[in-house]
């Protein structure tokens, strides 16, 4: 019975760390800090702290993540521009947002020059970062699961975007 139970539990465990992992390589967590370059906004840590508030500045400042399904933008149907919560800059707009079922804000393609990608490969395989072209913010990661026209998944932390309706 022993065995069984060491058995079941090793499973168990296996099991949670393989969901885990799943969960983690969907979104936005585990990814580096803001992209590395020269931005036409710049700011202080301390600047962004104070404008950002902590969740926010954990997500665009050091490129953390929300907990999926948390994010009142992933319900937002409405006509308009998600912008970067940053910087205002705009960067989707609502006609290619679509439901991918991760819990996060995804869109088919970004506004011209709005976005710009860097490498990830924090969780120990390579991903592609989004990150907002004018202040370097960390706003998720694009993925090649999502629907036509583009085939591409911009999976974004809501914390990361304003919503602006027309």
């Amino acid at each position: 019975m022993r065995e069984f139970l060491d058995r079941r539990g090793f499973l168990s465990l296996t099991g949670a760390g393989v969901a885990g992992v799943a969960l983690l390589a969907g979104c936005g967590f585990g990814s580096s800090a803001v992209a590395a370059g020269t931005f036409e906004v710049r700011k202080s840590p301390a600047e962004w702290r104070k404008q950002l508030g902590a969740d926010r500045y954990n997500i665009l400042r050091e490129g953390g993540t929300e907990p999926p399904f948390s994010s009142p933008l992933l319900n937002e149907h409405r006509r308009g521009t998600f912008a970067c919560a940053g910087c205002a800059l705009p960067l989707y707009s609502s006609a290619a947002k679509f439901e991918s079922g991760t819990g996060w804000p995804s869109f088919w393609q970004p506004l011209p020059h709005a976005v710009a990608e860097s490498r990830d490969s924090a969780l120990g395989f390579v991903r592609t970062e989004i990150h907002c072209r004018r202040c370097g913010g960390h706003l998720g990661h694009v993925f090649q699961d999502g629907p036509k026209p583009t085939g591409l998944r911009y999976c974004m932390d809501g914390l990361a975007l304003q919503f602006r309706p027309v």
